[in-house]
């Protein structure tokens, strides 16, 4: 008898245990939870720790709740003047409301990381198209954030996600029109080289006629002295 309840006492003990730990859940620090009871939202702010749920019929799903970066891929973009740029940027973002993330996303990071690229662009398309090349490059860019920032994270929050950062890294011609603006500049500098040198010369006439008039009457003053001089002598 004692053999035969050996091996049921073993497997009733195993149960137990499996049954006990798949009662208990931990939190981490770094991660945030939500409870599903048949599917329904019971249960989305949970503290670090141990916590308790009802075996197959409660599930559990966690979620980083740390601040993530997603690099947004380098897209074109037209400004006020019609002009093609390549902009480079990235967001920051985390996990505000657990619950509404899922709700919304399914709680996947991709698909999330996905509805914020759109946002991105979007963002930047409305704000480059409204300023110039000389505006982006300049004391616009703090606005330019801004206003990019402000957009996504409007259209973020009913997604659950607070947006923490956008910023633009890097804003470039693109291959094909980088070489005709360069030109261009280089015709405007050199416009603007023979403009400053057609007035350095027209002043350099005027500061050697200056000149000239001016040794031309110590000159004649000079003569005049001169000769006044040699009759006062040849009256001596």
């Amino acid at each position: 008898m004692n053999r035969l309840a050996n091996p049921i006492v073993l497997i009733g003990i195993a149960l137990l245990l499996l049954l006990g730990s798949s009662m208990v859940f931990t939190v981490d620090e770094r991660e945030r939870a939500i409870k599903l009871f048949l599917g329904e939202i019971t249960e989305s702010e949970y503290e670090p720790g141990l916590h308790f749920k009802i075996p197959l019929v409660e599930r559990i799903y966690k979620f980083d709740s740390r601040i993530l970066t997603l690099d947004v891929q380098p897209e074109r973009v037209l400004t006020n003047e019609k002009k093609n740029l390549i902009v480079d940027s990235f967001i920051k973002w985390r996990i505000e409301d657990t619950g509404v993330f899922y709700t919304r996303l399914g709680g996947v990071e991709s698909r999330a990381n996905s509805r914020l690229t759109q946002f991105v662009r979007e963002g930047v398309k409305d704000a480059f198209g409204q300023r110039t090349i000389r505006e982006v490059v300049s004391s616009a860019r703090s606005t330019l954030r801004e206003e990019i920032l402000a957009s996504v994270d409007r259209q973020a929050e009913n997604l659950g996600i607070e947006i923490v950062d956008v910023r633009v890294k890097k804003v470039e011609l693109p291959g094909d029109v980088r070489e005709s603006v360069f030109q261009r500049m280089e015709q405007d500098r050199a416009k603007i080289a023979r403009e400053i040198r057609s007035q350095g010369e027209e002043e350099a006439k005027k500061i050697r006629a200056t000149a000239d008039r001016i040794r031309e009457e110590l000159l004649a003053e000079a003569y005049s002295r001169a000769e006044q001089t040699r009759g006062m002598g040849d009256a001596e």
